[in-house]
């Protein structure tokens, strides 16, 4: 039995029911929460659950006119959103700390709870009790609860159903950097999202040794990525680029060159950086002209000043989204261009390279990425095959630079040659390696 009964209910209600009804809404939300934080941190899954129940749930089936569930009464004067405010914490308490603690499963259950037979309205629930389950109902055809489900999806599962499932972890990075999510979601996502993100860097590594082994155990480690054997070629393709010519290594150059520019100079030059090398340049000057005309014209007004830290960071923030979505909503134009071309390589390629001079936009860019799975998300895996393809690349291409894997391409046998004198990658073996945290 639990013990650490909530003072908001209907037996002995406590800061929610003043006999003046004036009642203060932030200070019995701050009383709920510390309830919740406290019974989460000493009590059994299964008696939190029941907490959350008795609050939130139990008392919506009564059939007296003038009753109202205890927690409601404090936002029975068109507080709704507070209601929802209040609910979405309380769930995110409670989703956080079993997180940590690897209570998962229950998860699914709390998530469960919404769909009680007495939130379902009845023609005998009194008027208050009626808009009570209607707010509730309300709650869980929203955004809100939609994230809330993302948390109790195990990684196995991410692959089956909608293919936007498959790419949670960006979803997720949009809920940690969205301020109006209480602090306890944008934790929780920012956790997921990592475990979610260091799974697939550690699968794609093990993938890769296996295909390349010929040993049986191929099938312990399957492909994470959804490109088949094209993902190896693509590997190849990537980890090629290393050397003098590195994408690594031209980050450094053009930092170190464009140091005290003026925002002018820097836009110019950072042209220049994005699509130096880019293979068929004659393919690619219409979004080169595209992308100069609109980058010239932005902050025309700062364009005689040296570029400080913060406008650094506001045109890399900028650049991301000419080529992903400037409005958080649609496609950009050149978004649209660079997928139905077919040159999602070069896109991915553009991206990384933003990356590589500014690792603060990395949030920025993952934000936008899940910005573009929400608007394609309402159409089916058939007509988003070059967005699709596109983000397949972009993880994998973000995976082999990650910070903590190490990726090496050596050749195993002589070339054969060939009149195209074009390089041949099945000469070239992979090699993967997870690197060790030296400061901890």
């Amino acid at each position: 039995m639990t013990t650490n009964r909530l003072s908001i209910s209907q037996e002995n209600p406590h800061c929610v029911t003043s006999n003046s009804r004036q009642l203060d809404v932030q200070t019995a939300q701050e009383e709920v929460y510390s309830f919740f934080v406290e019974i989460v941190n000493k009590l059994p899954p299964e008696d939190v659950l029941r907490e959350f129940k008795g609050l939130f749930i139990d008392g919506l089936d009564s059939e007296y006119s003038d009753y109202i569930p205890g927690i409601y009464r404090i936002f029975v004067n068109d507080n709704e959103q507070e209601l929802y405010n209040t609910l979405k914490r309380c769930c995110y308490i409670i989703v956080n700390n079993w997180k940590t603690n690897r209570k998962d499963k229950y998860i699914q259950d709390l998530i469960n709870l919404f769909f009680n037979e007495n939130l379902k309205v009845k023609d005998n629930n009194s008027p208050v009790v009626k808009n009570c389950k209607i707010l509730l109902e309300k709650f869980v055809k929203s955004k809100d609860y939609k994230d809330l489900k993302l948390f109790a999806t195990k990684y196995e599962e991410s692959s089956k159903g909608h293919w936007a499932n498959r790419y949670t972890s960006y979803l997720l990075i949009d809920q940690s950097v969205n301020n109006n999510n209480p602090k306890e979601q944008q934790e929780a996502a920012r956790r997921l999202s990592k475990q979610i993100k260091d799974k697939f860097k550690f699968e794609l590594a093990m993938y890769i040794a296996r295909s390349q082994s010929g040993v049986s155990s191929t099938t312990r480690y399957k492909n994470p990525s959804i490109l088949g054997d094209q993902a190896l070629r693509l590997i190849k393709t990537i980890v090629l680029k290393k050397g003098v010519f590195s994408h690594d290594n031209i980050a450094h150059i053009f930092l170190k060159q464009t140091e005290n520019q003026t925002l002018k100079e820097f836009k110019i030059n950072l042209e220049k950086y994005l699509f130096f090398s880019v293979e068929k340049q004659e393919l690619v000057e219409t979004w080169r002209l595209q992308f100069a005309n609109s980058l010239s014209l932005w902050k025309t007004d700062y364009n005689q000043e040296v570029i400080t830290k913060e406008l650094f960071l506001r045109t890399c923030n900028r650049v991301i989204d000419y080529f992903t979505t400037k409005n958080a909503k649609e496609p950009s134009q050149l978004f649209i261009l660079l997928i139905n071309q077919g040159h999602a390589l070069t896109l991915v390629i553009i991206l990384l390279k933003m990356i590589l001079i500014c690792k603060n936009s990395r949030r920025h860019l993952e934000t936008r990425i899940a910005h573009l799975i929400r608007f394609y998300e309402k159409y089916s895996e058939e007509e988003c095959k070059g967005v699709i393809n596109f983000i397949e690349i972009f993880n994998i291409t973000f995976a082999i630079y990650a910070e903590n894997v190490e990726y090496n391409l050596i050749k195993i046998e002589e070339e054969k040659q060939s009149s195209n004198q074009q390089l041949n990658l099945d000469s070239y073996r992979v090699f993967s390696q997870m690197k060790v945290d030296r400061q901890k």
